[in-house]
């Protein structure tokens, strides 16, 4: 088999730099991110809401049993990009490593701590020969001590915070309408309103109560909750 520019067999193996001082297989595991679905979180002074496309791949597909959008604490949620297969299991792994810390320190985890967890083991599987690298974005949202919180850990196990977020196939469209639009001091209600125009100007087609999913914490009650296809419904009445 032929390998012409620009892997020249640098691919081969996840422990192989390129001349140019690239991890191929980490590169392809972000490409895996940028062709995911729509996924997007915006932070305010008040709350962070999660939001995110669900793509009715087949006709006989099952969307409103489709989840994007998880509870991985009472004051953090979680959702992704990438292969859904990984972000499961990472998922899985920061509700473990959150309730482990519950028991043990009698405290709800830290959101950036949780994110630096996820993202060391993220970065081990860049190192290791004989395994492949997460191809997943593991978006964090929630309440602590220090107050909203929004930080994404990246496939090569970089973890930054954000205001605003969008990642995935529309991602550069719902990044170019957050940047005109986002404003810290939104309230709980515009900020899930920004967070839907935001969806609506990245994704094709028209935005349905049945194709997206929202989730969001706020300030005062510190306790990440999903919307209802109904609530939904009475949000997007209100979209400009």
């Amino acid at each position: 088999m032929a390998f012409g520019p620009p892997a020249m067999g640098y691919d081969r193996a996840i422990t192989i730099f390129s001349p140019d001082g690239k991890l191929y297989q980490v590169e392809y595991a972000f490409e895996a991110v940028r062709r995911g679905w729509t996924t997007l979180g915006v932070r305010t002074k008040s709350a962070v809401v999660l939001a995110v496309e669900k793509r009715k791949l087949n006709p006989l597909l099952d969307v409103d049993s489709l989840e994007k959008i998880f509870v991985v604490d009472d004051h953090i949620g979680a959702t992704f990009a990438g292969f859904a297969s990984d972000g499961r299991v990472l998922i899985d792994i920061a509700r473990i490593l959150a309730i482990r810390h519950r028991l043990l320190y009698d405290e709800p985890i830290m959101i950036e701590y949780l994110a630096k967890l996820i993202a060391d083991i993220k970065q081990a599987y860049t190192q290791h020969a004989g395994v492949r690298p997460f191809g997943v974005a593991l978006i964090l949202a929630g309440v602590d001590s220090k107050g909203t919180r929004l930080l994404m850990t990246e496939p090569g196990g970089q973890v930054t915070p954000y205001f605003a977020v969008a990642i995935g196939s529309g991602g550069q469209a719902a990044s170019d309408y957050l940047e005109k639009n986002y404003n810290y001091e939104l309230s709980l209600e515009d900020t899930i309103l920004l967070s839907l125009n935001a969806l609506a100007s990245a994704i094709e087609g028209k935005l349905t109560p049945g194709n997206i999913e929202i989730g969001y914490i706020t300030v005062e009650e510190k306790r990440f909750k999903k919307l209802s296809k109904e609530e939904i419904e009475k949000y997007m009445e209100k979209l400009s």
